[in-house]
Parts: structure tokens; C-alpha cells; sequence
């Protein structure tokens, strides 16, 4: 029985794997991610060191990631992955070793978020260009773009669910335990890829022309350009709310550990959703003129949570914020993957996962500098307000915006040429 066309991408047996070995291995990651989150705040009581445990985090992707993306043009893409899972294993264990032994102090923790911070800048660009082979070209890309997406925010919704409740019934070593188990599945999910490999680059330019090369085609480009600046903001605005979601689960609403699962999880259930929404889609036509909507959505969303005294009404707004922001960054991510050369797909994508993910620590850190201040309620206040300035700004932009693609899209064949 053939498959509906929203599913198109799953027709594909490597991408069926990659979707199985990569789902069972995020879930794991987040389940790490709460862990680690609460035991910081268990044993500190400190927001800006929360703050600081996601800057140290995501700030390579900031830093090294348009660097990755250059290396990974250049490299087959099966083989960086399984040297960066590889490694990730290793992390997992030692995180375990050491929790285990119950001499861990927030400084171990953090430098563990560093080392798998800088895996992820070299992982996250293989990853999502190898997704252009894995379903054999562009014509099944921008859904197989979308349900990556609903996979690894569905792992942030099902992963801080399932930690927040092992944290509670036997304690964070479990958390640890148990994503060094599910590390294993993208390894052999890896192993059993046989997919072809795209022709690398072939140049005798330089590192430094390479990426300068790489930005030149994400920002001298307006469409491109005015989407990465939004959702550098988006990511900036909305994203600290995960860092200062233990104050929320402790001091606003009296929890423990299963709030703080519900707290992170009702974001990835909205992002969730709106990658289903995404996946509908037939085609990336209107994404860059939904990207303002969607964000406008979160930074409203994330304000009202922020002063949210009842978990009735902050689950909502969570899940909204998670909607919008994940909206953002896919339509970006989809838009500039189906019209980004091959040559060039790595360095874009590093890019794009440099303003999407490497701008995060960042505003966690502000974030948590300025919470200490002003407190986190008013400061994701403070964040929402940014998000609705950049949305608005951007939406000014958009029938520029909206002349610049046409002609790509009618050489794509997305659009119809006038003539047609």
C-alpha cells in the first residue's frame, strides 16, 4: 500500500532508520538534559548557573559551528556522524561514572554540557544534510525536514516527561543511566545506513574563503538574510525559558522534578505539533511569509506564561511558545535547505544552527544575569517583548521578501514561470 504523500519521506528505508535510531537517541539526550538541569539547580539553587549550564551547552554551535559546517562540505556525512555518536557515548558514560559516585558538583556538569555542545556543532550540520540523501534528493527533503523536526521536538516533549518522573521515583542517576542505554540506537541505526553518499566539494580554497562563501549565500540573500535575523531573535527571546524552567517548577508553582517535566515537555508538545502542521504542507510555498506569525505567537505566549500563577494556564502558553518558535526555525531551515546548492549545504545549514541553536546560550546566560536582577518572570517578560519587535520589523519586510524568492522558486519550479 502506498504511503499518504504527507509521509513521503518514510518511503525510504534510510530515512525510516534514521527517524527510529535518532528518536530513541533525543529522547535520551532530553532525558539527560532534565537531569542535569534539576541536579544544578538541586544543588545550587541558582538561576544564572542554570543560565550558564545552557550557555556552555549550545555556545559552540555559536562559535565553532559555520567552522563545522566548512569541515562536514567537505567529509561523507555517515562517517562524521558515527565519530560524534561515538563520542557522545563516551560523554554519557562519564557523566554516569561520575553522578554515580555521588561526588558531582555543578562544575562537572557544566563542563560535560560543554564537551557535548561541541559535538553537537560538528553532529548537527552533518546531520541535517545527510537528510538530502537519505530520501535520494530534493523532491521528499522539506517533509523529511519537517518530520526530523517533529522527531526531535517530539524527543523534548517525551524525553523531560519521562525524566521528571524517573528523577522522582528513583533519583537523577537514572536519567543519566538510562541515555547512555538509548545512546546506542543511533549508532546502529548508522551502521545499517547505506545510503549513497553526495560528491563532496572539490577546491583548493581556503577555510576562511569557504566560509565566507557560506555566508555570502545565507545573508547576502534578503529572504534568507531577514529569516536568519528573526529567528536569532526567536532563539535569543524564547528560548531561555528552559534554562529558568526549574525556578518556575520549584518557586512559582511548588513542584518537583515531574513539574519541571511538564513545564519542558508542554514546549516540545507544541513543537510537536506544529511540525505535524508542517509535514501537511505539500510544498515550502508561504513558510517565509508564516515565520513572523508564528514568532509574533510565541513572544505573546511566552509573556503571558511569565506571570502565570496556575499551571492551567502556563501549560497553554508553553505549548504556544513551542508551536511558535519550532514553526519559525523549520520554515527557515526547509526553505533554505530546497534552495541551497549541494556544495554549499553544510556551511548553510551550520549557519542556520548557529542563529537557531547558537544564539540560545546567549540569551540563557542574559537571561540569567538579568533574572537575578529583575527576577525570571520579568525577564521572559523582557524576552517576549524582543520576539514581538522582530516579528513586527520582519513583517514590514515582507513583500520584499516575497519578490526577492519569487524568482527562485519559478527556476525551482515551485511557482509557475509568468509564462506558464
Amino acid at each position: 500500500m502506498p504511503l499518504p504523500h504527507s509521509l513521503r519521506a518514510f518511503r525510504h528505508r534510510d530515512f525510516r532508520l534514521y527517524f527510529a535510531g535518532q528518536g530513541i537517541s533525543q529522547t535520551g539526550t532530553w532525558l539527560q538534559t532534565i537531569a542535569t538541569s534539576w541536579l544544578i539547580y538541586h544543588l545550587t539553587g541558582s538561576a544564572f548557573l542554570l543560565g550558564l549550564a545552557a550557555f556552555a551547552q549550545y555556545i559552540p554551535m555559536l562559535v565553532l559551528g559555520p567552522f563545522a559546517g566548512v569541515w562536514v562540505d567537505r567529509q561523507r556525512k555517515r562517517k562524521v556522524l558515527m565519530i560524534t555518536q561515538g563520542f557522545a557515548l563516551a560523554q554519557a558514560l562519564a557523566m554516569l561514572a561520575v553522578v554515580a559516585s555521588g561526588h558531582v558538583q555543578p562544575w562537572h556538569l557544566i563542563v560535560a554540557n560543554l564537551v557535548l555542545g561541541i559535538l553537537n556543532a560538528f553532529d548537527s550540520p552533518a546531520r541535517q544534510s545527510q537528510l538530502v540523501e537519505l530520501v535520494g534528493g530534493k523532491e521528499d527533503l522539506p517533509n523529511a525536514i519537517a518530520f526530523s523536526s517533529a522527531l526531535m521536538n517530539g524527543a523534548r516533549f517525551i524525553g523531560p516527561m519521562i525524566g521528571g518522573a524517573v528523577i522522582a521515583g528513583f533519583g537523577e542517576v537514572w536519567g543519566f543511566a538510562l541515555n547512555s542505554m538509548m545512546r546506542g540506537a543511533v549508532i546502529l541505526a548508522l551502521w545499517l545506513i547505506r545510503a549513497v553518499p553526495r560528491q563532496s566539494e572539490k577546491t583548493d580554497a581556503g577555510w576562511l574563503e569557504q566560509l565566507a562563501a557560506g555566508f555570502r549565500y545565507a545573508y547576502g540573500f534578503l529572504p534568507s538574510r531577514c529569516a536568519l535575523l528573526l529567528l536569532s531573535a526567536v532563539s535569543f527571546g524564547i528560548q531561555p525559558y528552559q534554562s529558568l524552567a526549574p525556578y518556575f517548577a520549584r518557586d512559582v508553582f511548588h513542584g518537583g522534578s515531574e513539574t519541571l517535566g511538564y513545564l519542558m515537555g508542554a514546549g516540545g508538545f507544541g513543537a510537536v505539533s506544529g511540525m505535524v502542521y508542517l509535514a501537511m504542507k505539500p510544498s515550502v510555498r508561504g513558510l517565509l511569509s508564516l515565520i513572523p506569525f508564528t514568532a509574533a505567537a510565541a513572544g505573546v505566549a511566552l509573556i503571558v506564561f511569565s506571570f502565570s500563577k496556575t499551571l492551567w494556564l502556563a501549560l497553554p502558553m508553553l505549548f504556544l511558545a513551542g508551536m511558535g518558535a519550532m514553526l519559525s526555525a523549520a520554515s527557515t531551515n526547509t526553505v533554505l535547505q530546497t534552495i541551497v546548492e549541494d556544495r554549499l549545504r553544510a556551511r548553510v545549514v551550520s549557519i542556520y544552527m548557529m542563529s537557531f541553536l547558537g544564539v540560545t546560550p546567549l540569551g540563557a546566560l542574559f537571561a540569567g544575569m538579568l533574572a537575578e536582577r529583575i527576577g525570571p518572570p520579568a525577564t521572559l517578560a523582557v524576552g517576549g517583548v524582543l520576539t514581538l519587535s522582530a516579528a513586527f520589523l520582519y513583517w514590514i519586510t515582507l513583500p520584499k521578501i516575497r519578490a526577492a524568492i519569487r524568482p527562485v522558486y519559478q527556476k525551482l519550479g515551485i511557482v509557475p514561470r509568468p509564462d506558464e
